[in-house]
């Protein structure tokens, strides 16, 4: 549109000044032409007494030129040495110039237009010659010059502006009413994407174009819409891949539960009489046991991480005293040992789910034990934001050799083994999935890094006043 209005203005404005130019030209150069011709036709047919000595004679000869002036009357001087006169008041014109005089020498004469306080002038200077042969002409002395005013011509030449003004204006305005139209026939196309393409960001596939014309515009918006379709299409299979997923992890769970509620009653018989089978026999029966534990952790991780993509997990919250809430974790472990260290302080209470946050840290405080390296650091302190309200921070730091950086981004993935080499250990790699789940459900935030000097860092920030406890997941 700004390119429009440019080339209309700039052609407005050229065609404008063009004829303006012109005309102008032509107005002037006509007034010019014939005040010449008639001022050198009569200094030519005017018989001068010379020497000059001035007086009346030489006043009323001056009048009787000027009286002939076209197109507009004269104010005529004469300069014949210290001689001057003139057929007006004063005998020396303010309006001649220096280059003008000095013009005069030529024996065809000069002329100049001159503004003078705001008034144009034309001047014209025609000398006095005798013709000494049909060749040759000698200077008499006697300059004449001849002084009109172009008030008329300036004011043709005024108008002259204010019609090209007037004129290019409009046709400027004119203008507008294609560009508005082109403008708009290109940027409504456009805006209608930039609409779908919000819509699509937004999660709504099914946005569609409607499609008018051949042109461009309409290629593109057919082109977007075939994109749209491919992409809905991808998204739902992977929507129901993903639900077949869900789904699949939920059934097995749930029907390995009770065999493996079986085979747990049964190891765990077959444990309390492993000392008096045979070595052999003892060994098989003891792995078979630990087995069936891993697998019925993972049963039960699988079963939770269900539950948060089904998003039924809801959470329970109540006030709780944080530091105690910590204590109790590690002691129904048995992690109160020398293998822990604790920085506890008491008097601080939060709305928590106890279960929930009884998981975030049992998962980072056996992390960092099995993957980590001895002592664990547990602290608990709370932190002002601004602009929010306080925030709860609860750091587990271990003193092992820390996280590899490659292996940042993807610590808290599900099954995501960040030792390659590690094929097999005591978790079911889910054990981090489920922390960040359960810090989500209270509206909080997980971070994990490392010391300056070694040892992984976990951080959790859960806001102290939480809107909505208690509501579903």
């Amino acid at each position: 549109m700004l390119a429009f209005l440019l080339v209309a203005a700039v052609s407005a404005g050229t065609t404008a000044a063009l004829t303006y130019r012109e005309a102008r030209n032509a107005v002037l150069q006509t007034a010019q032409d014939t005040a010449v011709t008639s001022f050198r036709e009569h200094v030519e047919t005017t018989a001068f007494a010379l020497p000059v000595l001035g007086g009346d004679d030489l006043d009323e000869l001056l009048r009787d030129i000027a009286r002939k002036g076209k197109p507009h009357p004269w104010v005529v001087f004469a300069e014949y040495g210290s001689v001057r006169a003139s057929s007006g008041e004063n005998p020396v014109s303010t309006v001649i110039t220096p280059e003008l005089r000095r013009a005069a020498r030529s024996p065809h004469g000069s002329f100049e237009r001159v503004v003078k306080d705001g008034v144009p002038y034309l001047t014209i200077a025609m000398p006095m010659v005798f013709k000494a042969s049909p060749d040759s002409e000698l200077p008499s002395g006697l300059v004449l010059y001849a002084v009109m005013r172009m008030t008329d011509e300036q004011v043709n030449v005024d108008a002259l502006l204010m019609a090209g003004r007037d004129g290019a204006l409009p046709g400027l305005a004119v203008s507008l009413i294609p560009g508005l139209i082109a403008a708009r026939s290109v940027l409504r196309p456009v805006r209608k994407l930039r609409e779908a393409a919000l819509h699509m960001g937004s999660g709504r596939l099914d946005t569609r174009i409607p499609v008018r014309g051949s042109d461009e515009l309409a290629d593109l918006a057919r082109t977007f819409n075939k994109s749209a379709g491919q992409l809905e299409h991808s998204v739902r299979e992977l929507r129901e891949a993903e639900e077949r997923a869900r789904r699949f992890a939920s059934d097995v769970s749930h029907e390995l539960r009770t065999p493996l509620a079986g085979m747990l009653a049964v190891t765990e018989v077959l444990d309390e009489d492993a000392d008096g089978l045979d070595a052999d026999t003892a060994r098989a029966v003891r792995l078979v046991s630990a087995e069936t534990g891993k697998l019925a952790v993972l049963v039960e991780d699988l079963m939770e991480i269900s539950r948060f993509d089904a998003r039924a997990a809801e959470l329970n919250a109540d006030e709780v005293d944080v530091a105690e809430a910590i204590r109790k974790t590690l002691n129904h472990r048995h992690w109160t040992d020398d293998r822990i260290r604790t920085e506890l302080p008491d008097g601080i209470r939060a709305r928590l789910d106890p279960r929930r946050f009884d998981v975030v840290i049992a998962n980072l405080v056996g992390n960092a034990l099995r993957h980590g390296g001895a002592p664990v650091t547990v602290r608990l302190r709370t932190e002002p934001r601004s602009p929010g309200p306080h925030v709860l921070i609860a750091d587990v730091v271990d003193s092992g050799p820390g996280i590899r950086p490659e292996a940042l981004p993807h610590i808290f993935d599900r099954f995501y083994k960040a030792d390659a080499a590690r094929t097999r250990s005591a978790g079911s790699g889910l054990g981090l999935a489920i922390t960040l789940e359960n810090v989500k459900l209270h509206g909080g935030t997980i971070y994990a890094g490392n010391r300056p000097g070694g040892g992984a860092v976990f951080a959790v920030e859960i806001p102290l006043h939480v809107e909505g406890e208690g509501a579903g997941g």
